[in-house]
């Protein structure tokens, strides 16, 4: 019960914050590295050379910055985490702030599954197919089996999902993926594949993607374990078929590249450049002198880090049951 007392005390004071009208951020994710051992088609991270990298001294202030700006939940990615020797450390630290989760391609999982799973929430692997569609996409003959492995041994200690972007080579699998996640006994998050200036541009062609789409929705209506809500689905639909457009709240989540720096104002927009060091900044006040309203209408990504927060709602039971009083029974019932 440790973690959620901070969790719900941040959260209560973002909530009367809110009603201050001030901005504050309680989703953060990091990039640990850029550094990856696959070579994923539709990812530009790899591609970028690492800059020196933070030392766990400073991974704590960045921490201590955060969690004096509220937010609750830290999400770490990369490059490929695992590559980090140090991993382990900066886990410890950030389970002690934050409801902590973690994002790998699972091929080294499966020997650090136990080492790291005792700090961690949450572990996402990657997914994207079936055995030769995911590596192909991936870059690397056997990610697919690496990955399949590091799922098993993990599950053993922590709550597991499969983390899939749907392409031009997947589209046709993503159903089967699901079934797969289903098989394994993991949940599943989906999102669409983002064209970034310096990846290939795989994003599936919108009309194509529509009955993909209705799939999922109906997967997830019918008990499949896909984490995604049922409204994510809706809004996708909706925005990018319809042209109702769904109001982006970028402030809910700050990013924080492999160097410490801020990115502004999202993950996609400005493709993960940094400015500001974390500890270095005022975030408060920077959340409620920047000019947001100008992101609102974008509409351009699927991420569940800025989609889902920005169509949650108090007055929408379902989103409350399965994101508030689900997460906190599934916390408890795995401490049991």
């Amino acid at each position: 019960m440790a973690i959620i007392e901070p969790i719900i005390g941040r959260s209560i004071k973002r909530k009367m914050g809110g009603m201050r009208g001030k901005k504050m951020p309680f989703i953060a994710g990091h990039k640990l590295l850029y550094t990856c051992n696959l070579r994923c088609d539709m990812c530009p991270f790899w591609r970028r050379k690492d800059e020196r990298l933070l030392s766990i001294d400073e991974e704590i202030m960045m921490m201590d910055s955060l969690a004096s700006a509220g937010v609750s939940f830290m999400g770490f990615e990369g490059g490929e985490p695992l590559l980090r020797n140090d991993l382990e450390d900066i886990l410890r630290e950030s389970h002690r702030r934050f409801h902590t989760s973690l994002v790998t391609n699972g091929w080294l999982l499966k020997n650090r599954a136990s080492s790291i799973a005792k700090y961690l929430d949450y572990l996402f692997v990657s997914i994207d197919g079936l055995k030769e569609t995911h590596d192909k996409q991936r870059g690397v003959p056997g990610s697919f089996e690496h990955a399949l492995e590091g799922i098993e041994e993990a599950k053993k200690y922590v709550q597991v999902a499969i983390s899939t972007t749907i392409t031009t080579y997947n589209m046709n699998e993503i159903t089967k993926v699901v079934e797969l996640a289903k098989d394994l006994g993991v949940g599943i998050n989906v999102q669409v594949s983002y064209d970034y200036s310096t990846a290939n541009n795989l994003s599936p062609e919108k009309k194509a993607l529509y009955d993909v789409l209705l799939s999922l929705k109906k997967m997830k209506e019918d008990g499949y374990p896909i984490v995604n809500s049922k409204e994510y689905f809706d809004t996708l639909i909706s925005s990018w078929y319809y042209g109702i457009k769904w109001a982006c709240k970028p402030w809910s989540t700050v990013n924080i590249d492999p160097q410490g720096r801020i990115v502004m104002p999202c993950y996609v927009l400005n493709e993960y450049a940094g400015s500001s060091k974390v500890w270095e900044t005022d975030i408060v006040r920077l959340w409620n002198t920047y000019d947001w309203s100008q992101y609102e209408s974008c509409n351009k990504c699927s991420l569940s880090c800025y989609l889902e927060p920005s169509i949650f709602s108090w007055k929408k039971l379902s989103m409350v049951n399965e994101r508030i009083i689900g997460s906190i029974a599934n916390y408890i019932s795995s401490m049991l």
